[in-house]
């Protein structure tokens, strides 16, 4: 029984309220992403693979060496092979030769060798990522994803998966081989002329000061970018599925102008990615050409001087423009760089998210069953989702073992409430719902679920065969054991009416079958599943009255020996109960037999009487 208390809040009235399906999905609430996780992420994709990419490191750094050799053996056929040649000895231009030969052949087989490991740990850190984002996100409670939409969660996994790929896939390389690049030609400018070295070290500073403005001028944009791709995707998947009321209520135009408006926040933010970009490669190729035209320069004069050789600044004019060339290279990394880091920082924001369910570290068994049933236990249970006020409010209630409980009440009451606490879809606020005296949250979450299965109106049926989508509950079943599952509850006969029987295709949702239809295959996975409680959240709302009957025939069959809750509305449903609940603002006001409340003069008996009034 219940104490007495404050009335609460309807129960729907406290989830959060309903995108308007003309209004763009509100990204302003993004997931949180906690200080540091996205490094973390990355050193988890990583680590697994140090081996490999230490290799890798290996093969691009002998790759560069043999890459960069070229100009300074330019310089030595200048000034030692051709005077040589002319005093009639081929011996060191011939050596040289062959050196630069044997040099683009060793970058070239090098290269790729690097191309291929690279690629392999581009493909095996984006698997792992991947398959991250969907276990995390099934384990993640119903409360997330009542507050985030499926089309936030699809665009981490895909177009932020192809951000960081990109990045992998050519942005590490380019930025390796312009890091390695610049090494290099530093260190070989120095030791041919220290002082035509330091003239193009100078030039780093003003390099720098352009990329820095880059980096943080742009990063905002890619963050924004992000953000719109992401609402381009929610605004997509929502309004393909709602297809049916779109159309039924002629809202095509509206989503049209509600994607119109996302579509150019999205373009508005690529193009300022864009002219981001354009003007970080303007100033740098403006400061790379005047650097280069002063270096020359000045080269000259040193050579008319007699203090430098010809040859030295003809190398040093190659290895310049292999300096400042990679500049475009250099951009196109910074741009997919902050486009991969606003998408890595999503995702670790999502991988970082904990379930507010949380999966119990010291799991307790359940002990032993008398019977086929469980007794439940609601003890100072209160309970508010996270938008509004308490839904059940210092809630006390008992069922006992082998029970079937009719919960019954208007809109709001707090049924549905009950049902989702005694699945553990959500954690009470206080207080404990027990099976058999234990905790649910002390329960490991497969034998949670092997002893609660819950049927709702929803229905959902995954794409697969009929017989799949029974046996989801228990999937070593037996074609025998699915078959007689589905004659219990009366679904045999229209399945193997369909086209290949069991083995029919759903298809996307159930679309192939009806709603009442798509029910019965439920209540055959349920009791498939032969858990020790069950429970049937309007789970008849979608049936005809024959299909009811039928249904209801079957559960006073099935449902015998085991503990079972029933919500609704129809009053027919509720009449195998053994017991019925009648709940008001979160309180049972009403408690006793079907027979019992009907025969008196409380809520029930009314409904009772207006239900029969219906018939008439």
């Amino acid at each position: 029984m219940t104490t007495t208390v404050a009335p609460a809040e309807p129960a729907e009235e406290q989830l959060p309220p309903a995108e308007d399906p003309a209004l763009p999905a509100a990204e302003d609430e993004d997931i949180p992403v906690p200080p540091g996780a996205p490094r973390r992420l990355l050193g988890e994709l990583l680590g697994p693979h140090r081996r490999r990419i230490t290799g890798a490191v290996l093969l691009i750094l002998v790759q560069q060496a043999a890459m960069q050799a070229g100009p300074l053996l330019v310089a030595l056929a200048m000034d030692r092979g051709i005077p040589a040649l002319r005093d009639h000895d081929s011996g060191p231009l011939i050596a040289v030769i062959a050196a630069y030969l044997g040099c683009a052949l060793v970058a070239t087989v090098l290269q790729r060798a690097f191309i291929r490991v690279s690629a392999r740990i581009n493909q095996d850190i984006l698997l792992d990522l991947r398959s991250r984002i969907f276990r995390h996100a099934q384990r993640l409670s119903l409360d997330f994803h009542e507050r985030y939409t499926s089309g936030r969660i699809i665009s981490r996994a895909t177009s932020d998966v192809d951000a960081l790929r990109e990045l992998l896939a050519e942005g590490l390389q380019e930025l390796l081989m312009v890091g390695l690049s610049v090494c290099y030609i530093t260190v070989v400018l120095i030791w041919m002329d220290w002082r035509l070295g330091l003239a193009a070290l100078i030039s780093f500073l003003p390099m720098y000061l352009i990329v820095r403005s880059f980096r943080r001028r742009s990063q905002q944009v890619y963050r924004r970018s992000r953000t719109a791709v992401a609402a381009l995707i929610v605004r997509f998947t929502e309004t393909m599925n709602g297809i049916r009321p779109v159309q039924a209520f002629r809202r095509e135009a509206a989503n049209e102008k509600a994607f119109a408006t996302v579509n150019r926040q999205s373009a508005a933010a690529t193009a300022d990615g864009l002219l981001e970009m354009a003007r970080y490669v303007g100033l740098s190729r403006a400061t790379a050409n005047v650097w280069i035209t002063a270096v020359v320069l000045y080269g000259a004069y040193l050579v008319t001087d007699g203090s430098l050789e010809l040859g030295v600044l003809t190398a040093f004019v190659l290895y310049l423009r292999r300096l400042y060339d990679p500049i475009d290279q250099l951009a196109m990394f910074l741009n997919s760089y902050q486009s991969a880091a606003a998408a890595l920082e999503k995702m670790a924001g999502l991988l970082a998210h904990e379930p507010t369910v949380a999966e119990t570290t010291a799991p307790v068994e359940l002990p032993e069953a008398a019977g086929k049933g469980r007794e439940v236990g609601f003890r100072g249970v209160r309970f508010a989702y996270r938008t509004g006020k308490e839904v059940l409010p210092t809630f006390d209630l008992v069922l006992p073992a082998g029970q079937t409980t009719a919960v019954v009440g208007a809109t709001g009451a707090g049924k549905s409430t009950l049902a989702k606490l005694l699945a553990r879809f959500y954690d009470p606020t206080d207080g404990r719902v027990t099976l058999d005296g234990v905790d649910l949250r002390d329960l490991a979450t497969p034998t949670l679920r092997a002893n609660v299965v819950m049927v709702t109106q929803e229905s959902f049926l995954f794409s697969g065969t009929v017989a799949e989508n029974i046996a989801i509950g228990r999937p070593d079943a037996t074609r025998e054991e699915v078959e007689e599952a589905a004659r219990a509850i009366g679904a045999h006969e229209f399945i193997t009416a369909l086209p290949n029987g069991y083995d029919t295709d759903v298809r996307k949702r159930g679309g192939r079958i009806s709603a009442g239809q798509r029910q019965l295959v439920a209540f055959a996975r349920a009791l498939l599943a032969d858990p020790a409680v069950l429970i049937l959240d309007e789970a008849t709302s979608s049936l005809d009255v024959p299909g009811e009957q039928a249904v209801q025939r079957a559960m006073r069959t099935v449902l015998a020996g085991r503990t079972s809750v029933i919500i609704a509305h129809r009053l027919s449903t509720v009449e195998i109960a053994d017991r019925v609940l009648v709940m008001d603002q979160g309180r049972v006001v009403e408690d006793g037999t079907p027979a019992d409340l009907t025969a008196g003069e409380g809520r029930f008996a009314t409904l009772h009487q207006t239900w029969r009034d219906s018939l008439v």
